[in-house]
């Protein structure tokens, strides 16, 4: 077969004497690419790239930890013992403190606590995200650093 520019009816009457499709590769192109191909195929080996493709991009975890503003030592640990696994394992964080009825009043102690796991997660990530309160939660995400 001859590689070269064809007219769309030669292409087609080329096409048509293989028992082959003509398919549109590049239309953007000027003049248009063609090639002469089993269709079908055509359309196996696309998807199979295209699913190659998505199975190479990282989907990211995103894991949350919840505080009190009068979250106690020992709860304080346990909680940031769960956040070193995740971003060891290579999630991300959002830790958050939830301010119930008139505990608003303690932002402050929220603030504090936030700031301190992230300090205490210094190694292990990086903080995205300074807290900031929406609602009557303060939020903060820390993303793990790479390996």
């Amino acid at each position: 077969m001859e590689v070269g520019v064809y007219s769309l009816r030669k292409a087609l009457s080329l096409a048509e004497e293989i028992g082959l499709d003509l398919v549109e590769i590049s239309p953007k192109a000027s003049p248009p690419v063609c090639k002469i191909l089993e269709y079908k195929k055509f359309l196996y080996e696309q998807k199979k790239r295209e699913k190659a493709l998505k199975a190479k991009t990282s989907k990211i975890v995103i894991k949350e930890i919840r505080f009190g503003p009068n979250t106690d030592e020992h709860d304080y640990e346990f909680k940031k013992k769960h956040a070193e696994k995740f971003l060891k394992e290579g999630a991300k964080l959002k830790a958050f403190v939830f301010f119930k009825g008139r505990s608003i009043v303690f932002k402050e102690k929220g603030q504090i606590l936030l700031l301190r796991l992230a300090q205490d997660l210094e190694e292990l990530g990086k903080v995205e995200q300074m807290p900031v309160l929406e609602g009557k939660k303060m939020i903060i995400f820390i993303a793990p650093k790479k390996k």
